[in-house]
């Protein structure tokens, strides 16, 4: 994608309903409508394409950045087991580009996000930023490749402070309903999943094996509300202005749900049954993965507000009241 500044939000949001395009409403929520109201403030908005250097360059020239966070990526663990190149073309090279900018601009300080998926199959839970790194599949492999990336940037260039926040599951929505999970396509996640089934739009959830070695047989993972996840980011930077180097974190809640459970949990905040059918395992799937965060809690005061049910019943209220997503 080429540089779009914005120059009326009335006429993006036109230009959104006339082409029925969800992405550029939710550009438009997102920059004129959220974010406005808890900033109190216009933010300036710029669409990009991460491969493009000389596009993202545009950015940097407008204003003074202190720092960056870098959440653009691919992240579909059964796609990147498909198409491996894929992912690797995508993130490897969106990340190296976006480190050569801040290193040309001066900006010191990057909030990366990485993933729980660089510890592949742990030996034990929770899992602490300690354990062996190891990953089982392409998507994984792209994550624990710039973070070493990243850990040799940083022992080479002082000064520089760069936080790897490893993600578990994030899902859910703002409780106000106006911002939640859109996916293009078939919903690669659960969650997504899940609540396009209550909806009407999927026949049935697949669930991906029923033999795990799990509380009823079904994968565990650590779910953690997006609006957790994003208070985390809000400490990280907080954390790198402090001139900390680089720090490693893991942010989920420290409990593990099987895909039943998360199940259950929509069918509660729905209020009717959700049908499901059981399907073979998916390759790079592991058994259970759920974090340890004592270190994120003891050194940046993370601690996940928003249990199972409410995660559930946000991701539900987005869903419900925008059964197509962004697009009206």
């Amino acid at each position: 994608m080429n540089k779009k500044m914005i120059p009326s939000m009335d006429e993006w949001l036109k230009e959104a309903k006339a082409h029925e395009s969800a992405e550029k409403i939710g550009m438009y929520l997102t920059h004129n409508g959220i974010v406005r109201k808890s900033a109190k403030a216009k933010v300036r908005f710029g669409e990009e394409n991460t491969k493009n250097v000389t596009g993202m360059q545009f950015s940097y020239d407008q204003e003074k950045v202190d720092a960056v966070i870098h959440f653009a990526g691919l992240k579909a663990v059964g796609e990147s087991v498909a198409k491996p190149l894929m992912y690797y073309q995508n993130n490897l090279i969106s990340t190296l580009n976006l480190i050569e900018l801040m290193e040309k601009y001066g900006c010191n300080n990057l909030v990366f996000s990485s993933s729980a998926t660089v510890y592949g199959d742990p030996i034990s839970v929770p899992i602490y930023e300690t354990f062996d790194l190891k990953v089982t599949n392409p998507y994984g492999r792209t994550k624990l490749m710039l973070e070493d990336i990243l850990r040799d940037y940083a022992k080479v260039n002082e000064g520089k402070n760069i936080a790897l926040l490893r993600y578990f599951n994030p899902i859910g929505a703002h409780p106000s309903g106006l911002i939640g999970e859109d996916p293009n396509g078939i919903p690669n996640n659960l969650v997504p999943y899940i609540t396009q089934t209550a909806i009407g739009k999927r026949k049935a959830l697949g669930v991906f094996g029923n033999d795990y070695d799990t509380i009823d047989g079904t994968g565990v993972r650590d779910y953690v509300h997006v609006c957790d996840l994003a208070y985390g980011h809000v400490l990280a930077l907080d954390k790198l202005f402090s001139d900390c180097g680089l720090v490693v974190y893991n942010l989920g809640t420290g409990n593990g749900y099987s895909v039943l459970q998360v199940h259950a949990a929509m069918e509660k905040a729905c209020g009717f049954p959700i049908p499901y059918e059981i399907k073979e395992r998916r390759p790079g799937d592991i058994a259970t993965c759920y974090a340890s965060c004592e270190k994120a809690y003891k050194e940046l005061g993370f601690e996940a507000k928003y249990d199972i049910d409410a995660m559930c019943r946000d991701a539900w209220n987005w869903q419900k009241n925008n059964p197509n997503g962004f697009k009206k």
